[in-house]
């Protein structure tokens, strides 16, 4: 349904809302904020496995990230790649890891409320439509 409704809008990629986390993520922790259009490009792949298993993963070409310079300086963004013991020089390549697992967890939020039938009463809930 998503990959569908994904082509029909005309979207590159093909997934629920990369943007979303990757946003919350790269302003907390010191990343060009603008550099989510590019970064947020990417693909989420959902397979039915033997057993009634479930395969799920996503797929991130462009992600541009940093763990020294710019706003990675920032007291507050500095204490975020500290806490993930991100911050430092040769450390990009698992801040893009943790990238990854922001999308995962965010696509696996989304499409379990799309398939519990909860993704709009969700939204309701938490005050998106006020009345």
């Amino acid at each position: 349904m998503s990959a569908l409704g994904g082509v029909m809008s005309g979207s590159i990629g093909v997934q629920g809302h990369y943007a979303n986390g990757l946003a919350a993520l790269y302003i907390a922790t010191g990343q060009d904020a603008a550099c989510v259009a590019e970064s947020a490009v990417g693909v989420t792949r959902i397979e039915r496995r033997e057993g009634d298993r479930l395969f799920v993963s996503v797929m991130l070409p462009n992600v541009i990230v940093g763990t020294v310079g710019g706003g990675t300086g920032l007291p507050s963004q500095s204490a975020a790649l500290n806490i993930l013991g991100l911050k430092g020089s040769g450390k990009a390549r698992a801040f893009a890891e943790v990238c990854a697992a922001v999308c995962l967890a965010g696509e696996l939020s989304i499409i379990g409320a799309l398939c519990a039938n909860e993704f709009t009463s969700a939204h309701r809930k938490l005050a998106r439509e006020r009345e």
